[in-house]
């Protein structure tokens, strides 16, 4: 019998989180943006712990209208920042704003310094990514020597592709950007994850974008992601910080669940009591 303490304790197949070079204890990564307030934002992160927070080196106000600076609100002494090429639509752009992102970081000397979450983006519509500009653009960054984590779409053979070509995670979309449908293609999803998982257990599968609620980014990871990376579904939510530990539970608990196996899924019923030797089988008994 397992003593209560031992119950709420969390198995060791919960952490680490390896990715390149960083390791993390936490697997839900959060966004800057969208905030209504520097404050709203800093409460989010402090109430999960987060230990990994991306910005976006383009598209980010690093100050409000007040004057005051986005980094004066994360705590870079437990936080690392990831930066992000948001924004670019062509390879010039994102390596541009890659290599100012690792400047930033530099001056900062937070141990992000060389690696970049890498968007290059295909339409200002769906925000859905040019998969063949990210793939130039992600070989030419690992000849910089930069770690890069490579937003995709949910194509299994792109997603190979791209950790060939040296990416140090592939982050398919669950969704487009910000909108909150969810895993739409957890078909794909598993592929990839098998694929790419094939000979190489723990390289990270990180599925970013589309999560809108905590059930989504629990899918996620019981199919067998890595980590969750989101923004739009805290920063939009009606109460931001009750949402940031919503997905802090979903992700420990859909992780746990991946790690437990769940039982396969049936047409029909079974029964979870015993067939015999129940009172009515008994001798004597009508």
């Amino acid at each position: 019998m397992m003593e209560p303490k031992q119950l709420i304790q969390e198995p060791a197949e919960l952490k680490p989180l390896r990715i390149g070079t960083h390791v993390f204890d936490q697997r839900l990564i959060l966004g800057t943006g969208k905030y209504d307030s520097f404050e709203q934002m800093g409460s989010s992160f402090d109430i999960v712990q987060a230990e990994c927070v991306t910005i976006a080196v383009r598209r980010e106000k690093l100050h409000d209208s007040s004057g005051r600076n986005i980094l004066d609100y994360l705590d870079l002494n437990k936080t690392t920042l990831l930066p992000n090429t948001s924004g670019c639509y062509d390879v010039e752009t994102a390596l541009r704003c890659a290599r100012m992102g690792r400047e930033i970081l530099r001056g900062l000397e937070n141990p992000g310094s060389e690696w970049v979450k890498l968007e290059v983006l295909g339409s200002s519509r769906s925000l859905l990514p040019d998969v063949m500009e990210t793939l130039k653009a992600t070989e030419a960054l690992v000849k910089e020597g930069f770690e890069v984590l490579c937003y995709t779409t949910d194509d299994p053979i792109m997603a190979r592709k791209l950790k060939d070509a040296g990416a140090a995670s592939v982050m398919p979309a669950g969704a487009p950007i910000g909108s909150g449908l969810g895993i739409v293609n957890p078909n794909n999803l598993q592929i990839i994850l098998e694929e790419l998982k094939q000979g190489d257990p723990d390289y990270p599968i990180i599925v970013d974008a589309g999560v809108g609620t905590a059930s989504d980014a629990a899918i996620a990871m019981e199919l067998g992601a890595d980590a969750v990376l989101l923004n739009t579904a805290v920063a939009r939510a009606k109460d931001p910080i009750k949402m940031a530990l919503a997905m802090h539970y979903a992700v420990k608990s859909g992780r746990l669940a991946y790690l437990a196996g769940r039982i396969d899924k049936s047409r029909y019923a079974s029964a979870s009591s015993p067939e015999h030797g129940l009172i009515a089988d008994r001798p004597g008994r009508g």
